[in-house]
């Protein structure tokens, strides 16, 4: 799949902007083409531009020749039925549901504010599908001294040290592994994270260790990525599958439920460490690399001892036991 070549000019200069000067990943610009392709795809089918019924292949619907026009014709009721589609027929998540609005928000606002082709914005009161708050999971703290404690032959000392990372520096695994030896610097440590964006992560005692260790055995690997810092059996950088892999079978060893655990729960572990042990949550957004506070906020939710000394310190908290048996009193006096 190459946008480069099959998008048309309307969808691909919104993808070169955030490519080129947004500074997202390939990744994320190949998740908003195919976002936009399902969309107008569907838009084609509703404005009758393509075929309909259960004989049509949509995913053979082109979409080279959705123009200015097409898009201008867009209304909210329409992105509207869009939502309802992905509901009914493809099944569709309210996250996913979102992710899908977020893109055709963020196409309609280059639109009207970037390129100037537009002088209103159709979506500028698009609502988004609501979504189900659930708190982040994440392990206790005598569950991480017991998943490091198990970590054992083959590969211990690699393995250590990204269960360290993970733990104490909250890393998104995609960050884990792209780290280079040069980015280790001391007790610090450059992160590449989302957009492109660096942040640099100041590294504790156990992760100082941890890394020292590694970085000797690392030494007498002749690495077919000489750069990488994690490598695998066959000297190849470690990509986020093996990486996953291997906390899960970590887990497994350490007498965990690896079916609810994950490197990415690792992040929400550290994450939580943190915020009950006195760091604020807008450090903590900075450590964790997120671009939005409220992101970072789904942690202050966590914190039950916190919660329950802060009902116990209310000043309130007898007042309906004395209320109640002012209630009595009165009761019996009529």
């Amino acid at each position: 799949m190459d946008y480069r070549t099959e998008a048309p000019e309307i969808i691909r200069s919104f993808l070169t902007y955030h490519r080129t000067i947004q500074g997202h990943s390939a990744k994320t610009v190949d998740e908003y083409y195919l976002d936009l392709r399902t969309f107008f795809r569907f838009i084609k089918q509703l404005k009758g531009k393509a075929p309909t019924g259960p004989d049509v292949d949509f995913e053979a619907i082109p979409v080279d020749d959705v123009d200015l026009d097409m898009a201008r014709s867009v209304t909210l009721s329409d992105v509207y039925a869009f939502m309802d589609y992905l509901d009914r027929d493809r099944s569709l998540n309210a996250a996913s549901r979102a992710r899908k609005v977020a893109t055709i928000r963020s196409f309609y606002k280059y639109l009207t504010s970037k390129a100037k082709l537009l002088t209103e914005n159709p979506m500028q009161d698009l609502d988004s599908p609501r979504l189900k708050k659930t708190l982040p999971r994440y392990l206790q703290l005598d569950q991480c001294f017991q998943l490091l404690d198990a970590v054992d032959e083959p590969n211990r000392a690699r393995d250590y040290c990204i269960l360290v990372l993970f733990l104490n520096c909250g890393m998104r695994i995609s960050e884990l592994v792209a780290l280079n030896l040069t980015d280790v610097r001391g007790d610090q440590i450059r992160v590449l994270g989302k957009g492109n964006k660096e942040r640099i992560l100041f590294l504790n005692e156990a992760c100082r260790g941890a890394l020292d260790d590694w970085l000797e055995e690392r030494s007498h690997i002749a690495a077919a990525d000489p750069n990488a810092l994690f490598i695998t059996r066959r000297h190849t950088r470690m990509t986020r599958d093996a990486v996953h892999y291997m906390v899960k079978q970590r887990l497994k060893k350490a007498g965990l439920d690896q079916t609810l655990y994950s490197s990415h729960k690792l992040r929400h572990t550290a994450a939580t460490l943190m915020l009950q042990n006195g760091v604020d949550v807008r450090t903590l957004q900075e450590v964790l690399g997120h671009e939005n506070l409220n992101t970072t906020q789904i942690y202050t939710h966590v914190d039950s001892d916190s919660l329950r000394l802060a009902a116990r310190a209310n000043p309130l908290g007898k007042a309906r036991k004395k209320a109640k048996k002012s209630e009595n009193t009165e009761e019996s006096a009529e």
